[in-house]
């Protein structure tokens, strides 16, 4: 029996009833970064440095889980749509499995290489052994932070945004109250924000596994499914690197430019990341919708939702772009007071302002396909973006001396080549593949 008709029909009603709670759990854990690096840095400088440098490497945790939901949405999605909540159940039982395993192996990491991480990473060793002590405890949550992970995956495919965001929200305010007690009263220091951070990511991952029981007691692993997970996560990986290769160069080219040129491409940056994240929220209704319009073989609804889905990107997007354009000269001045780095966010402002719209579109139409599990061709086209737009556009900034506008060509150049590559996608018909699996 296929799920009721406005499971997969993109209302703006419906597609704010799924985007709106995922961008509250997308917000939570940076949130709640922002309140343990408030707690921690009245302890001191030294503290500081060690929670950033700790944070650093438990973010590639962060990034493996965003890849693992991502990937569990669009195959749960398909199987709900073709009305086998069962085999959509299912897909979060492997990859819970799978969470488990990867998230195991982490810690285990982890906790062998704090030290040599922390020492490469930090300035000095007063830093690295701060670090790297926090960093030893702080990885024992990552198979709950990749549990969470696989669990708001299913349940994103099975159009339930509610549950995660109270499982997200309880564990995230819990952890928000811990910190400072163990951090102060307690008298732990440094010790108690990991202790802190690792309880909000076990109680998470716990949650999630008790809704899983509750739908199932199908809870064996089963290889080949978790195979196909891999292969979907490996062309996720892969594009995410991408992304990685393309940020981080742009920091190293904008550093080269000078401090004042750095700090407002930080700045910038960190601004297009945020809108970046509440964008993601409408990806997600996305791949939901695409997924069960797909399974319940109906290629005309997945048009119509893409189209519909499409088009609140772009929405929400000229929304952040206008209110970038008013706040042009007063967003600066809340990070700093430096006015050369207003005048080097100046340069590269409206570079940002413009990309924004056309990222609205990008971030919807990625949510499409992954939805309809079409993440080889993502793989693949941003992978030749970078290669081909981004990469030789920055280095010919560095190269010519063109400063931080030449940088931010070079992010147009990869926006506009990803764009062009997503709505020439869009409208072919080669990732409009009907079934409860692709």
């Amino acid at each position: 029996m296929s799920p009721p008709a406005d499971a997969r029909t993109a209302t703006a009603r419906r597609i704010a009833g799924l985007a709106l709670p995922a961008l509250v759990v997308l917000a939570a854990e940076p949130l709640y970064v922002l309140v343990d690096t408030a707690v921690v840095g009245h302890l001191g400088p030294v503290p500081l440095a060690a929670v950033a440098i700790g944070g650093t490497v438990m973010s590639v945790g962060v990034w493996f889980g965003t890849l693992m939901a991502y990937g569990t949405t669009g195959r749960a999605a398909r199987h709900y749509g073709a009305g086998d909540r069962a085999a959509a159940v299912a897909e979060g039982v492997q990859a819970s499995w799978l969470a488990l395993g990867l998230g195991t192996l982490l810690a285990l990491l982890g906790m062998i290489a704090a030290g040599p991480l922390a020492g490469v990473l930090a300035g000095d060793p007063e830093t690295a052994e701060a670090a790297a002590g926090w960093l030893r405890i702080a990885v024992l949550g990552a198979p709950g932070l990749l549990l969470a992970a696989a669990g708001n995956g299913w349940m994103r495919g099975v159009q339930d945004t509610r549950r995660p965001l109270w499982i997200v929200l309880g564990a995230n305010v819990l952890s928000a109250v811990l910190c400072p007690i163990l951090v102060y009263p307690a008298g732990l220091g440094l010790t108690g924000s990991a202790i802190a951070n690792v309880t909000a990511q076990t109680l998470g991952g716990l949650l999630f596994l008790v809704m899983l029981v509750r739908e199932t007691r199908e809870l064996r692993p089963i290889p080949s499914i978790i195979v196909r997970q891999v292969v979907l996560g490996r062309d996720l990986l892969i594009r995410g690197a991408a992304f990685q290769a393309c940020f981080l160069s742009a920091t190293a080219v904008a550093a080269r430019f000078g401090i004042a040129a750095v700090g407002a491409h930080q700045i910038v940056l960190q601004l297009w990341f945020f809108a970046a994240l509440a964008l993601d929220a409408v990806a997600i209704a996305a791949q939901s919708l695409v997924g069960a319009a797909l399974g319940a073989g109906d290629t005309e609804e997945a048009r119509d939702v893409a189209r519909r889905v499409t088009r609140a990107g772009g929405v929400a997007a000229v929304a952040f772009a206008l209110a970038a354009a008013a706040g042009s000269s007063v967003v600066p001045t809340w990070f700093t007071p430096d006015p050369a780095v207003h005048a080097q966010a100046a340069v590269i402002w409206p570079w940002f302002v413009a990309l924004l719209p056309v990222a609205g579109v990008v971030y919807a139409l990625d949510g499409v396909l992954i939805g309809a599990g079409d993440v080889a061709y993502l793989r693949t086209l941003t992978v030749l973006s970078a290669l081909l737009c981004f990469l030789p556009a920055i280095w010919l900034a560095y190269a010519f001396d063109l400063g931080l506008g030449g940088v931010w060509a070079g992010l147009a150049l990869f926006t506009l080549a990803r764009f062009a590559g997503l709505t020439w996608r869009w409208r072919s018909p080669k990732w409009l593949i009907v079934g409860a699996t692709r």
